[in-house]
């Protein structure tokens, strides 16, 4: 819901309800005053006929019978509301009236009450009019209060929009801060300075963060590469042959730098994932079918060693995928290899690639608990393994870097576990 949206629905009610406690209270005064003003006229020929009947004179004749009455019947004196019947229109009106007893002139003269009445008509065509021109006035109001909030969402919004707009659009691998100007109203201009600030501290952090990975990913790996290359060097020398127990260590360390070796780089890998050091021009059209061929070939001694039966389905006329070539091929690597050094010995690899996903299904050991949990880092099927624990890590983040989204299922009781990549 918007904000203009949320406001209104509460300034509206309070605007209406407001104006129709003032409309009902104008009415009932207005009410007042007419039928008080009515009273007064009623109070006004009481008097008057009083003083006629104290001088024995006759009272004077009415145009209409309804004003005035004459009875010897005691009546309830004071004023009253009555209906009478309209002789013209036929209808009911209302009146106010006023009751009082005659005075007596003279002696053995029989008491008398006069009633006389004033017609309420106007009054009541009064205060219609009013209620309608207040409810014009209401309609009017609520109408003009809607488009004045949205006139001014319009002017005084402007810069939060187009604040709000420049954030939608900022991509912190451009290395620029947001330089968003200062508008006339206070609280945005404080909001912009402050956004200024933050991304200004963003794109320092993010350099400073840049320019460690690099310089930690190139001054580690060349340490890395020559302990390894002096480590093969030593195991090739032909004196160590008689040496089985030193030979023995040297094997365990050329083991554990190549680990090394293969760490670094995953989380170097990781790193420039999370921090989207892949610029996009990087990315070109490329043919995961050939790249899926290309793979397999190069793991084929590796099937063959562990006697896996492969089964590979490419749909035909597949469309090339715009990728970092880097990043594809390890995409690719990582599932084949997730799934050939988890499976079992002479056991199965189903691999399929078509316009809408690309799977991997292998046989292999059961599992307990949500399957997911391997996209995590250092998590292993087997806590013994030599593996890293980073490749369906690696997985994950490239697929949530191109949008893919990944799934790792496995039913229960079964053997069988399916990696599968969907392109969206």
């Amino acid at each position: 819901m918007k904000l203009l949206t949320a406001t209104t629905r509460y300034y509206v009610p309070l605007v209406a309800g407001l104006f129709a406690l003032a409309s009902g209270l104008l009415l009932l005064r207005l009410n007042w005053a007419l039928r008080h003003e009515a009273d007064e006229q009623l109070y006004s020929e009481q008097l008057y006929v009083q003083r006629l009947v104290m001088r024995e004179q006759r009272l004077p004749p009415t145009l209409f019978a309804y004003q005035l009455s004459r009875s010897t019947h005691p009546r309830p004196t004071g004023f009253s509301d009555t209906l009478l019947l309209d002789s013209v229109e036929h209808e009911l009106v209302p009146h106010r009236q006023l009751t009082f007893q005659l005075p007596l002139a003279a002696a053995g003269q029989s008491t008398e009450w006069i009633t006389i009445r004033k017609s309420l008509v106007e009054t009541h065509d009064l205060l219609r009019v009013v209620v309608g021109v207040m409810l014009g006035a209401l309609v009017v109001l609520l109408v003009g209060v809607v488009v004045l909030n949205h006139w001014l969402a319009r002017r005084l919004w402007g810069p939060f929009q187009h604040t709000l707009a420049r954030l939608r659009e900022y991509d912190l691998q451009k290395h620029q801060p947001l330089s968003l100007p200062a508008p006339p109203i206070t609280e945005f201009a404080e909001l912009n300075q402050a956004l200024n600030q933050l991304s200004e501290r963003l794109v320092a952090d993010y350099e400073s963060l840049r320019e460690f990975t690099e310089n930690a990913s190139h001054e580690t790996q060349t340490p890395l590469a020559i302990m390894q290359a002096k480590v093969e060097q030593l195991l090739q020398t032909p004196t160590l042959t008689e040496d089985e127990r030193t030979l023995t260590l040297l094997g365990e360390l050329h083991q554990a730098t190549r680990r090394l070796s293969r760490l670094h780089q995953s989380l170097t890998l990781l790193t420039r994932l999370e921090n989207h050091q892949f610029a996009p021009a990087q990315a070109v059209p490329l043919p995961l079918d050939q790249l899926l061929r290309d793979r397999l070939a190069m793991l084929e001694p590796l099937l063959e060693a562990r006697s896996l039966h492969v089964t590979l389905h490419i749909a035909d006329n597949l469309p090339a995928r715009t990728m970092h070539p880097g990043l594809a091929d390890s995409l690719l690597h990582n599932l084949l290899q997730n799934a050939i050094k988890h499976n079992q010995p002479g056991g199965t690899l189903a691999v399929s690639l078509d316009k809408s996903a690309f799977e991997v299904s292998n046989t292999g050991p059961a599992v307990t608990g949500d399957p997911m949990r391997f996209f995590e880092r250092f998590r292993k099927h087997n806590a013994a393994s030599d593996s890293s624990g980073l490749g369906l890590s690696i997985v994950q983040h490239i697929c949530a870097y191109y949008g893919f989204r990944v799934r790792y299922e496995y039913v229960a009781g079964s053997s069988w576990h399916t990696l599968r990549v969907e392109f969206t």
